[in-house]
C-alpha cells in the first residue's frame, strides 16, 4: 500500500474512532493489541494488514467502501 493510501486510511480510523468515542487505548484492547497499536497506525508507524483493517471497520461499524477512496 502506497504511503499516501495509508495516509488516508489512518485518517478514517482516527475519524470513525472519534466519532465511536473510543481513544486510541480502548480500540487498541479491542483489538487484543498492546495499547499504543492504534496510535502507531494512525502515525503511520505500523503497517496495517488488511485482515487488521478489516477487524478495525467491524468494530468501527464501518464499510470498505468508507474507507476506500476511488
Amino acid at each position: 500500500m502506497s504511503q499516501v493510501c495509508r495516509k488516508i486510511v489512518a485518517e478514517k480510523i482516527r475519524k470513525y474512532r472519534i466519532e465511536a468515542g473510543y481513544t486510541r487505548e480502548q480500540l487498541s484492547l479491542m483489538l487484543n493489541k498492546d495499547n499504543s497499536y492504534i496510535s502507531k497506525v494512525e502515525n503511520l508507524k505500523v503497517n496495517l494488514s488488511l485482515d487488521m483493517l478489516e477487524q478495525i471497520i467491524t468494530l468501527l461499524n464501518k464499510r470498505i467502501e468508507d474507507f476506500i477512496v476511488i
